[in-house]
């Protein structure tokens, strides 16, 4: 099986075994990089343009250390200098991969990173869009089967907003078989082509899918318990309505005890304590949240081995 030369927008366009090599990538390389100095430099004499259209700490860092450690040259462009001054989006395209070896965006509309996709003769990953974040879940997936050692047939519960995160859950946890329970208030559910697509994949690998309005009835008995912040970037005007909306949706220790013992809680970050999750439960021994974040790392670093040959 090869990666080499894909795009990744979304994992609905991939199947389980390509999902599952780049967790296993992952592994390896991780052992690699903690037990030996024969560090694998695949990048070496490669370039890859990370366009931040949105800011943030994790993807910039996690992604330009990875390429740096693979012995590549990252290229960081902010929205002033990629896709400015009203330049198509194929002219900007056209020129950019006459420079890089492959193209990271993370921006707002799903939409847009899948034109740039279709203009671009390298490789493209999705580092966040407003409707699927691949690589943190990647990294998740990555952080789980670290944890317990198997991914298929566990029982992930993710409670609160239907957003990207939660649409990437639905598909990354039905390609390697986990049961994943959504629990939102009405009007913020997640989107229906993910969960549709998901649904689609979980026939063929066996896992269950749901939606639940219940938070307390999608977290008894799950193995791993997952938030993110009810007001994503862009929504920062909505922040006091969707507090209100959210309430009962919160992560708290009554919450969390519900879950099997040895359960585990997950959270992309950035978190609004005392929002989402408490700090009794985000800092608690049940919390992964860091190592979560330290996997970006690792998961994109076996992406970009894989799929730049």
């Amino acid at each position: 099986m090869t990666l080499e030369g894909r795009d990744l927008l979304s994992l609905g366009d991939w199947t389980s075994d390509e999902v599952t090599l780049v967790i296993e990538r992952a592994k390896i390389q991780k052992r690699m990089w903690m037990q030996s100095s024969n560090r694998p430099r695949p990048l070496a004499d490669r370039a890859v343009a990370i366009i931040m259209l949105k800011p943030s700490m994790r993807t910039r860092v996690s992604f330009e250390v990875a390429v740096s450690q693979l012995g590549g040259t990252p290229i960081v462009l902010g929205a002033d200098s990629a896709f400015s001054r009203n330049e198509s989006v194929r002219d900007t395209v056209k020129v950019l991969e006459r420079y890089c070896d492959c193209i990271v965006l993370r921006t707002f509309d799903q939409s847009h990173v899948e034109e740039v996709a279709q203009h671009a003769s390298v490789p493209v990953i999705n580092a966040l869009t407003d409707d699927y974040h691949p690589c943190q879940v990647l990294a998740d997936l990555l952080t789980i089967e670290e944890h317990f050692g198997v991914l298929k047939g566990l029982k992930l519960a993710y409670v609160g907003d239907g957003n990207n995160m939660a649409n990437t859950l639905l598909l990354g946890g039905a390609q390697v078989g986990m049961d994943v329970t959504i629990a939102c208030p009405p009007g913020f559910e997640p989107l229906k082509g993910a969960l549709d697509r998901a649904q689609q994949i979980a026939a063929g690998t066996g896992s269950a899918l749901e939606v639940e309005r219940d938070p307390r009835e999608a977290v008894a008995g799950a193995d791993i318990v997952v938030t993110d912040t009810w007001a994503s970037m862009g929504q920062e005007a909505e922040h006091d309505v969707r507090v209100a909306q959210f309430s009962g949706y919160r992560v708290d220790a009554a919450l969390m005890a519900l879950a099997k013992p040895g359960g585990i809680f997950m959270h992309c970050l950035p978190a609004h304590r005392g929002e989402e999750v408490t700090d009794e439960v985000i800092d608690s021994g049940q919390s992964v949240v860091y190592e979560e974040a330290g996997n970006r790392m690792r998961a994109q670093k076996a992406l970009l081995s894989l799929i730049m040959g």
